[in-house]
């Protein structure tokens, strides 16, 4: 009787742990709405980010130089075309990513102003996995590009900027992505066009029709 009962004591906690252990594996998704392991973020879905509050997007002609341009107005959009099971990696195409030029100022000498800022070669894919990383790449056999128009004293100049690929980071206690000295090399403009450009932006918080978008 003894043996019995600690078998079936045994199978019941085996039961009871099973139980408990099913919502754990069945785990939400890649991204999702509202707090981590919320209500998932649909396919299709289009999600938007301005600029972190307080904050701008800079353009330097070195990693840790000033000397460049700085807009406090930016903001990216991006379709959601896949969305796992976490841990796994999500799918975006970057659909817009824009600049308010009236926002614009740089302190390269010369330069009197930034008539604007235009991101060519759209859209991107994107990636995110559940560790939070974030890579976009350009479309097969094209590259990230950023035309930069610069108001000179000679008229305006415009400068072409290219990358093969940038990387970014997503944080949950804002649901922001940050991008650092994501370098740009130029490929043509005149001498007023620094050679290299290295893109810092925050963008937060990151939603989906309002609300915040979290990453699992």
């Amino acid at each position: 009787m003894r043996t019995r009962s600690l078998l079936a004591l045994a199978g019941t906690a085996t039961a009871l742990a099973l139980t408990w252990a099913t919502p754990a594996s069945a785990a939400g998704t890649v991204l999702t709405t509202g707090s981590t392991g919320g209500t998932a973020v649909a396919v299709g879905d289009t999600l938007t980010a301005p600029l972190a509050s307080g904050t701008s997007a800079t353009f330097y002609s070195s990693a840790t130089g000033t000397s460049g341009i700085k807009c406090t107005g930016s903001q990216f959009t991006a379709k959601v075309t896949g969305n796992p099971t976490a841990p796994g990696t999500a799918t975006e195409s970057v659909t817009g990513h824009t600049f308010d030029n009236t926002t614009c100022t740089s302190n390269v000498t010369g330069v009197l102003g930034v008539n604007g800022i235009t991101i060519n070669n759209l859209p991107y894919s994107a990636t995110i996995t559940s560790a939070g990383t974030l890579t976009v790449s350009p479309p097969s056999g094209s590259v990230i590009q950023a035309t930069v128009q610069l108001r000179t004293l000679l008229g305006t100049v415009s400068c072409v900027y290219q990358a093969p690929g940038l990387t970014g980071k997503a944080d949950n206690a804002d649901s922001s992505i940050t991008f650092t000295n994501q370098q740009f090399t130029r490929t043509s403009g005149s001498s007023l066009c620094f050679a290299n450009g290295y893109f810092t932006a925050k963008y937060a918080p990151v939603t989906d029709a309002g609300a915040r978008v979290y990453v699992n």
